[in-house]
């Protein structure tokens, strides 16, 4: 008899952003594969098991999952922000559509839960607030042309975008790339918001210019959201400013 199989996501790492779904669905299972820094959100009882694996062994992870869950035991897939946000529950499903017959018959629960670029948007006011994309930056998954050539598309088409993935050691130089290709289409004075650790205790939130943007003030813990050109900025004596993309678009501003 199969077991079930629990895809979470816990929020962008404040506690209180772990939605009650996905905190049910943590007592409920009795193995827990994931992301180390993930597992350590977790409070888990002594029968609980954690199956803690290097962040770019998502698929393996995935495999291994669905095997204790073929064989009967209640298990939980952990990913941060929310699972299927470039997360572990695509990784899940490409397992199954490529994967035993056995695995068909896992009782697969995916819970949403809150990505980075909503902590972040929350955190400003409301970026988001008309059509927007999200866009991987790693090129470990897709090639860089296609990442350059969708930058492109979705900044022609006036979206608002959220960057996940921005930089790391291994690609320092992307993220400056992907500014230098916005900047010709998008106004200067398009605001940039580097959200790092959105309601954590190390957050910090700055917004800069499109013309100054600079990609040394993002890391892998940063979430960068680019307005499109009807974005504003509203400046607040003694508040923080607020980012907004208002609801209504006028045609000639297209």
């Amino acid at each position: 008899m199969s077991g079930r199989l629990y895809v979470i996501g816990t929020g962008p790492g404040n506690p209180e952003q772990t939605t009650p779904e996905a905190l049910a669905a943590v007592a409920d299972a009795t193995e827990f594969f994931g992301y180390g820094p993930y597992l350590d959100r977790l409070t888990l009882r002594a029968d609980q098991i954690r199956h803690a694996s290097d962040n770019r062994e998502e698929l393996d992870r995935a495999k291994a999952a669905l095997d204790r869950a073929g064989a009967g035991a209640n298990v939980c897939v952990v990913s941060g922000g929310d699972p299927g946000v470039f997360a572990m529950a695509a990784a899940v499903c490409e397992a199954i559509d490529h994967g035993p017959e056995e695995w068909h018959k896992v009782d697969l629960v995916v819970v949403p839960g809150i990505t980075a670029m909503l902590a972040v948007a929350a955190r400003i006011g409301a970026p988001l607030g008309h059509d927007f994309c999200a866009i991987s930056l790693s090129d470990n998954l897709k090639p860089w042309p296609i990442i350059e050539s969708r930058l492109r598309a979705v900044s022609q088409a006036g979206l608002v975008i959220a960057l996940y993935n921005p930089i790391s050691k291994a690609r320092p130089w992307q993220l400056g790339t992907a500014f230098e290709i916005l900047r010709t289409t998008l106004p200067a004075d398009t605001p940039v918001i580097f959200g790092r650790a959105a309601g954590r205790p190390d957050e910090r939130l700055t917004i800069a210019r499109l013309a100054d943007a600079e990609a040394s003030q993002a890391d892998m813990a940063t979430c960068v959201i680019i307005g499109s050109a009807e974005t504003r900025v509203i400046a607040r004596e003694g508040r923080p400013d607020l980012v907004y993309t208002p609801r209504f678009i006028r045609e000639e501003t297209r």
